[in-house]
């Protein structure tokens, strides 16, 4: 996967380099879909988890775990747009889950609210790793925000003058900057939200 991308990665690829059949894989896993999960949940081995057990504010520790998530799916591109589908299950994905409820918790988010609080964390973070991995493997990345930007700086104060009268600092930050401050909006977004309904979990 780390020579060829996580496309190339198919039961029939894994069994040609196991010198085996395809069918014997299906003792293990059902699909491709389950064996990108698998993977996936292997490299999430690397996340640095250390900031749960930390010293130090726990918001911006949990920014900083978060942010650690996101850089792995990022040296992973075909992986990070695999993680918005796939659905790990494995030790390595439920220590990282334990991690953030565990820094939620620490913080005083109520359950419900940290359970729910979860989902949108992780959400935001692979999110935001798709889609800079994209754009980082665009040959016209840059001809594509030279012209966002030109237009943004263009814009007629007539017809958008929202638009207009903030121009280019709607993309003034750093990439890093943004992805923090997203993070901390979400956690004070779940702090203050309200009890989310207690339903039974549909599958």
């Amino acid at each position: 996967m780390r020579a060829e991308g996580l496309e190339r990665v198919t039961m029939r690829r894994l069994a040609q380099e196991l010198d085996t059949g395809p069918a014997s894989l299906y003792v293990y896993v059902r699909n491709t879909a389950e064996l990108h999960a698998a993977v996936l949940d292997r490299l999430l081995g690397e996340v640095d988890l250390s900031a749960a057990g930390a010293e130090g504010d726990w918001r911006e520790r949990l920014v900083r775990l978060l942010t650690s998530y996101v850089d792995v799916l990022f040296a992973h591109p075909a992986l990070a747009r695999a993680a918005l589908v796939a659905r790990p299950s494995g030790e390595h994905y439920l220590d990282l889950v334990e991690a953030v409820l565990a820094l939620l918790a620490e913080g005083g988010v109520p359950s419900a609210r940290a359970s729910w609080g979860l989902d949108l964390l992780l959400q935001y973070a692979t999110a935001s790793a798709a889609e800079h991995s994209a754009q980082g493997q665009a040959p016209q990345t840059k001809d594509d925000w030279d012209a966002l930007t030109r237009a943004l700086r263009d814009a007629s104060p007539d017809r958008h003058p929202q638009i207009a009268a903030l121009g280019t600092t709607l993309l003034s930050g750093t990439g890093e900057e943004r992805l923090a401050w997203g993070f901390q909006v979400l956690i004070s977004g779940i702090t203050a939200a309200p009890e989310p309904p207690t339903t039974p979990p549909t599958p």
